[in-house]
């Protein structure tokens, strides 16, 4: 098989550089680990930046999401049994997010990939990364019981922190940047309507809380727990008293109690490898970097690296430029590293530590004080929560 882009990995940051690259006329093949119905049913984070709604859009993507997804122009931080509303799309000239979930945008993309007959290999296994530091890189990779081989000019790295992708960059050729949060969050999903239009982020004593939506019909929630829970201990009731007694407020509003249907218990990491780029192999995603959900910014920073990478391929090709690809890491990291820092912010900001100091937890209220009433931080995470301008 030949090809000129090979694309390791079907989330949203592999499907989406395919539609790119094929709308810039450069050909792809797609390989997957998993199926398509664990792609299509992965449930993750839904809130879109404005300039990755904007992107979708461009793309072609964007019809279903215009439909059902829910366009957000405020938050709320609950503290102090008060709630305070940042007004993001007064305070940003007029850009907004959408609440939309992952798993909806990779059907949309995996659907648009069927109707444009592009190269998608779902239950792909043995993949492996071959001469990435000369000019004719190779993929090998086993698929229905045969070995296959996919000779291409680039390969794109956005199969996850897991992936075969960077782990198959030598370790002396990465710098690796971690850092592990002491909390995690445990969060449902449940049938029932959203009694609240916007996002409520809430800093309570017992820990943090916070509330989103998936639908007019379903509600996710979030409790900040251990990083080992056990989830056998916690039975929908005490979930629920939980969330109760953490969004707790002086004008009674709480979210509505409905079955809960999915639970489960996601650990809180940063993490950026340096660079993103070895030989032919360029990184994307998750494959190389993590932020903590607080700040929403794990989609978007995937759909920042692909928008970025399809315009540098499309250089390539088009005009025989080798100089953004060379700049891809160094222009990617610049975001990346800016994204990290507002996540790092909203989480230290927005969670209660009980292993610290009295004196650190009132620095937290401070600064949530602060944000709450002053306009130039309120502008501050207002500017960062939408997503900042592309500087395309």
């Amino acid at each position: 098989m030949r090809t000129q882009v090979a694309i390791i990995g079907a989330g949203p940051a592999g499907l989406l550089l395919s539609h790119l690259l094929r709308l810039a006329g450069v050909e792809s093949v797609v390989l997957e680990s998993r199926s398509r119905e664990h792609c299509e049913h992965r449930i993750r984070a839904g809130v879109l930046e404005q300039g990755t709604v904007d992107t979708l859009n461009e793309a072609g993507l964007g019809a279903r999401m215009q439909r059902e997804g829910l366009v957000h122009h405020g938050i709320e931080l609950l503290f102090e049994r008060k709630r305070h509303r940042i007004d993001l799309t007064a305070l940003t000239g007029g850009r907004a997010i959408t609440v939309y979930g992952q798993h909806e945008v990779v059907c949309d993309m995996i659907a648009a990939a069927v109707e444009h007959q592009q190269q998608l290999y779902f239950d792909v296994s043995e993949v492996s990364l071959h001469d990435l530091t000369s000019d004719k890189p190779w993929i090998q990779f086993t698929h229905d019981g045969a070995v296959q081989r996919i000779d291409c000019d680039y390969v794109a790295g956005c199969d996850g922190f897991h992936g075969v992708a960077r782990e198959s960059i030598p370790a002396d050729a990465l710098q690796n940047f971690e850092r592990i949060y002491p909390y995690a969050w445990l969060g449902i999903l449940a049938h029932a309507a959203p009694t609240c239009d916007e996002l409520v982020y809430a800093h309570h004593e017992r820990g943090f809380a916070l509330f989103s939506m998936r639908s007019p019909e379903v509600t996710r929630l979030y409790l900040q727990c251990r990083p080992d829970e056990d989830l056998a201990q916690w039975p929908d009731e005490r979930i629920w008293a939980e969330l109760h007694a953490r969004f707790e407020n002086d004008e009674g509003w709480l979210p509505a109690v409905g079955d809960i249907t999915q639970k489960g218990v996601t650990p809180m990491r940063s993490f950026v490898c340096e660079p993103m780029q070895y030989g032919r192999l360029y990184l994307a995603g998750d494959a190389a970097h993590i932020v903590p959900p607080t700040g929403a910014k794990g989609m978007n920073l995937a759909v920042a690296d692909v928008r970025m990478l399809s315009k540098a391929l499309a250089a390539r090709y088009r005009e025989g430029r080798d100089d953004l690809l060379a700049a891809y890491s160094a222009t990617c990291l610049e975001r990346v590293w800016r994204a990290e820092h507002f996540s790092y912010f909203m989480t230290n900001m927005l969670h209660p530590s009980f292993d610290d100091t009295p004196f650190i937890n009132r620095l937290k209220m401070a600064e949530l004080r602060y944000v709450a009433h002053s306009d130039a931080a309120s502008r501050m995470l207002a500017e960062n929560y939408v997503g900042l301008p592309f500087r395309d």
